[in-house]
């Protein structure tokens, strides 16, 4: 018995419904969203490679947990370079730092969401 992965990621947003919109949008994660060939569509949550993650924006007078905290979001990626020209290409600003990269931990790329929040997308170096 114990801890199976991440069953959510619960956070505040000024206008939740917008930002979760921008995360389909771009990104392709939240809920009634499917990783490639990760399964089927499930309206809940999104069904990412290991299992379904709840994805919820939250509105930022929620008390469903400490108002002081904050947090980055690290997402595995598949094709980082294609993710991250695309994102370019729709506006959104990218940073790479090749000091960021190893063969051991793989390659790393950093955005922001509409709201600030600090998003880091990961490829491993299997997916590399």
């Amino acid at each position: 018995m114990g801890v199976l992965g991440i069953g959510g990621l619960f956070f505040r947003a000024r206008d939740p419904q917008a930002l979760a919109a921008w995360y389909a949008t771009h990104l392709g994660i939240g809920a009634g969203l499917v990783a490639d060939g990760a399964g089927p569509v499930q309206p809940w949550s999104w069904v990412a490679w290991g299992g379904p993650v709840v994805f919820a924006p939250f509105p930022t007078d929620s008390d469903y947990f400490a108002a002081d905290k904050a947090l980055m979001l690290n997402l595995r990626v598949d094709g980082v370079e294609a993710l991250t020209a695309s994102l370019h290409d729709a506006g959104v600003t990218v940073e790479t730092r090749a000091e960021w990269n190893t063969p051991e931990t793989g390659r790393f790329a950093r955005i922001h969401d509409p709201e600030g929040n600090p998003i880091e997308l990961w490829e491993s170096p299997a997916a590399s």
